[in-house]
């Protein structure tokens, strides 16, 4: 009988499991929640989003929207998942965060090829084991990997999560629903500032107390997930560029486009939780409520969480991983989500999905399917495993590692527009072999 172990249920080894057991592979899988759970996890569901509950655009004009559908016309179990708890968020994938890891949970428990063992893993097991223990792997796992790999092979940097506020606490007679540029359903809450109310949120917020977090340097946070306090000090305006930009959002009030606008996403199905959108912060929890309640929408804003801030772990994947994320010493040992240095709920589930695809293969005694680079999930594996890559960092998606067209295509959307058919074609070509 074909085995493999996954150590971690996130959405990496979530989808990672659930590929493998697909494919006829008896799976056990290893997670350490309830016995243990990391500082950022507060359920006992598999899939947890720590984050936000977005899973970013659904545009085809856009690399993560390209990559969500592939991995949609691949099967895949945490796409799957996510369209059936979407909540409305304009142009985005945003899900019910509950929901969408309770579901998860549930198609992982019930399928006959899956044993899920609970319980921290201090050792690395025989055979066939995929690593997908993510970003906030335990001490004990982290000392055995260190071991394994040996030494400056593993980084790490500082990621945070914004905090959650009650929908009925919000001044809707300081705020308008709607979607930037009126595009798609009016899904966001619009808190408007004059530029007098921003420079005040902005000077208390560049001067507040932060939470103290062991080794924290602003340089050591990712780009694609800043604290706002971290932002803010890097100029006056560098905020009304970012999460506070107004373009595109025209208060219906007065006709006219705001200073600033903060927006706040729904965060569940019933949209009675909404989150600051791009609000990630390590501000102490009394500072937290003192500057955001500032924003006048927000001035009696109940806050039902508030942002923490944790390390994340990735690996020197460059130098350790091949295409398959295999390690390249051992190849019966593979990794997959956020501690390869993919950045993302989206990418996480896709090197899950890759893993377990390839794994499935080598165990059935089938070539591998390599995923070219002009398709998403192959340019991201092909991303992580380039040795040339010396500078390694954690990163996104993005059509600047997929190669270009052959012809000149004018305006950036309709050139990623092409790009993108151009994936999915290859992708359905692909379908019958990777799906068998």
């Amino acid at each position: 009988m074909m085995d493999a172990t996954v150590i971690g249920a996130g959405l990496a080894g979530s989808e990672c499991a659930w590929q493998l057991a697909q494919r006829g592979v008896h799976v056990t899988l290893r997670e350490m929640k309830p016995e243990k759970k990391t500082p950022a996890h507060t359920t006992e569901h598999f899939a947890e989003l720590c984050c936000s509950n977005s899973l970013r655009s659904d545009q085809l004009e856009n690399a993560v929207g390209l990559l969500k559908e592939e991995l949609r016309r691949l099967d895949s179990l945490i796409l799957s998942c996510a369209d059936a708890t979407r909540v409305e968020a304009g142009g985005a994938l945003a899900v019910d965060r509950h929901g969408f890891a309770a579901l998860v949970t549930e198609r992982i428990r019930s399928h006959p090829n899956i044993t899920v063992v609970p319980g921290e893993v201090t050792e690395l097991p025989d055979g066939e084991v995929v690593v997908a223990s993510g970003p906030l792997t335990s001490d004990a796992l982290a000392r055995r990997l260190q071991t394994l790999l040996g030494e400056g092979t593993a980084l790490h940097f500082y990621d945070a999560a914004a905090p959650l506020v009650s929908a009925a606490s919000v001044d809707m007679d300081k705020a308008w629903l709607g979607s930037r540029y009126d595009r798609g359903t009016a899904d966001y809450v619009n808190c408007p500032m004059t530029e007098e109310e921003y420079l005040a949120f902005w000077e208390a917020l560049t001067t507040a107390q932060e939470a103290e977090v062991h080794g924290f340097e602003d340089k050591a946070v990712f780009e694609g997930c800043m604290p706002v306090e971290v932002m803010a000090r890097r100029g006056r305006d560098t905020l009304c560029y970012g999460p506070l930009k107004p373009r595109g959002l025209r208060d219906p009030r007065t006709g006219r486009e705001p200073f600033a606008v903060v927006q706040l996403r729904r965060d569940n199905a019933e949209g009675s939780v909404y989150n600051l959108v791009g609000f990630q912060t390590h501000l102490k929890f009394p500072e937290q409520r003192r500057v955001f309640s500032m924003i006048p929408a927000l001035h009696d804003a109940e806050f039902l969480r508030y942002g923490v801030m944790h390390r994340n772990t990735f690996l020197d994947s460059p130098r350790l991983l091949d295409r398959y994320y295999r390690l390249k010493t051992e190849l019966r040992i593979s990794f997959a989500g956020q501690m390869t240095g993919v950045e993302g709920y989206v990418e996480s589930a896709a090197s899950g999905f890759l893993v377990g695809v390839e794994t499935a293969r080598r165990l059935r005694g089938l070539p591998p399917i390599d995923f070219p680079r002009e398709t998403a999930i192959g340019a991201l594996g092909l991303y992580v495993s380039d040795p040339s890559v010396t500078a390694f960092q954690p990163m996104n998606i993005n059509f600047g590692i997929i190669p270009p067209l052959d012809h000149r295509v004018k305006g950036k959307r309709n050139k990623n527009a092409e790009l993108s058919q151009r994936s999915l074609a290859i992708i359905e070509q692909l379908k019958t072999e990777v799906l068998a």
